[in-house]
């Protein structure tokens, strides 16, 4: 195996995140306490921009142990259960859809677009017109999608405004549409309609170590319905009316409690939270130490005619620099470009592999297959994601220019 030269991804952990994390362990309590109550007030804040110049409600976050089960809660305070379906994308990390599943749902796919890794809003709106006819997309009847999910990939985000816009449109009385925005990947994300994340109904964030800011796993649920904070507040913890902390700190008796529904254990442990306060202050430095990387790689990369420069849509966090490289340029293709550059020594990724690959998916539905979505397979045939973290030094930067340069020059038609 090849030295590494340069890691695919490398957290940027000070000691002030060391001193966080002792604290916490010297304190005497480690699970979900003071240090998840900060690092909620503090992702609200870095969230909510100039929401109170333009009267947006205030967002309302609930720290969680990852983005899925985050995910889990959002769907099931929205009203996914069996007999209701979700609509979402392909071309993601398998847990988007998977959540749907644990909570007995269908979940009815939509193409990305052809030149982004964003959800189609026109697919979208095909799959809501046949859910609003007799017998629906499957034949299992009408009106059952409960919930849009589009999946901001690599931090560029989808188009919030018509996908919102689609929502109300099929929405009716008896039955809301609500959007569940997967902004595992974007934070910080700053747009027109508010930070991605919060624009839909409910949005989930990923502090898995790779992602843009970290608590080593972990996650965040962010809302500006207090109906449906409530009620993920309540599932996050058992269906528990009172938290673990509250219990423990209230002058009321710690074992009193009651247990109004069969709730989930989801909650984000003190050790954990202590380094996303630490990491949640410096999410701009962040942004911005990455955005360097990027513009080194789309200057030297926009002069390779055997390299398409990822997308760049309003509000982008750059959370992956997602490489597409054109195959009619080239006498290889991506996955002997990919195994070139690591045995150059560079660690690198493909997000994602499209769901219809996998082989439960594929039995569970037998027209989910690559054909039917050409975009998602496209962009997964031709892309590979490389080197893209804060702490990256120019140095290592121009080591992986240098090596998808070389290996795409050699390997011209």
């Amino acid at each position: 195996m090849a030295e590494i030269k340069v890691p695919f991804h490398r957290a940027a952990i000070t000691k002030a995140e060391e001193d966080a994390v002792l604290d916490v362990l010297r304190s005497g309590w480690l699970t979900t306490g003071r240090y998840a109550l900060e690092f909620e007030k503090k992702f609200s804040a870095a969230v909510s921009g100039d929401d109170s110049s333009k009267g947006r409600a205030p967002v309302i976050s609930l720290a969680v142990n990852s983005n899925t089960s985050g995910m889990i809660l959002a769907m099931e305070a929205c009203g996914v259960r069996e007999g209701t379906a979700v609509i979402t994308t392909p071309y993601t990390f398998v847990s988007t859809a998977a959540c749907a599943r644990h909570l007995n749902a269908d979940v009815f796919f939509a193409d990305v677009e052809k030149d982004t890794y964003s959800i189609d809003p026109d697919k979208i709106e095909e799959i809501l017109k046949k859910d609003s006819q007799p017998g629906g997309v499957d034949g299992k009847g009408a009106n059952r999608v409960r919930a849009i999910v589009p999946v901001h990939i690599a931090g560029n985000v989808c188009d919030m405004a018509r996908i919102m816009e689609l929502a109300g449109k099929y929405s009716a009385p008896e039955r809301r549409i609500r959007v569940i925005e997967d902004a595992a990947h974007s934070f910080p994300s700053p747009t027109a309609l508010g930070y991605a994340g919060t624009i839909g109904d409910a949005g989930v964030f990923s502090f898995y170590v790779t992602k843009t800011i970290t608590t080593a796993e972990g996650g965040m649920v962010c809302t500006r319905d207090p109906d449906l904070a409530h009620r993920m507040t309540v599932m996050r913890m058992h269906g528990m009316d009172r938290t673990t902390w509250d219990r423990y700190t209230s002058p009321r008796a710690s074992w009193e409690y009651d247990i109004i529904a069969p709730g989930y254990k989801f909650n984000l442990p003190d050790v954990l939270a202590a380094i996303g306060c630490c990491q949640v202050d410096r999410a701009q430095l962040f942004y911005e130490q990455r955005k360097r990387i990027v513009e080194k790689y789309n200057k030297a990369f926009s002069s390779l005619d055997f390299i398409k420069l990822p997308p760049d849509g309003e509000g982008n966090s750059w959370h992956l620099y997602l490489m597409r490289i054109i195959p009619e340029k080239l006498k290889i293709g991506r996955d002997e470009f990919a195994k070139k550059l690591q045995e150059s020594g560079l660690g690198i990724s493909v997000h994602f592999i499209p769901i219809f690959h996998f082989t439960y998916w594929k039995e569970l539905y037998p027209d989910f297959t690559a054909e039917n979505f050409p975009n998602a397979e496209h962009q997964y045939n031709t892309t590979i994601s490389i080197p893209l973290y804060p702490d990256m030094t120019d140095e290592q930067a121009q080591l992986v220019i240098d090596t998808v340069t070389k290996i795409g020059v050699e390997a011209k038609k």
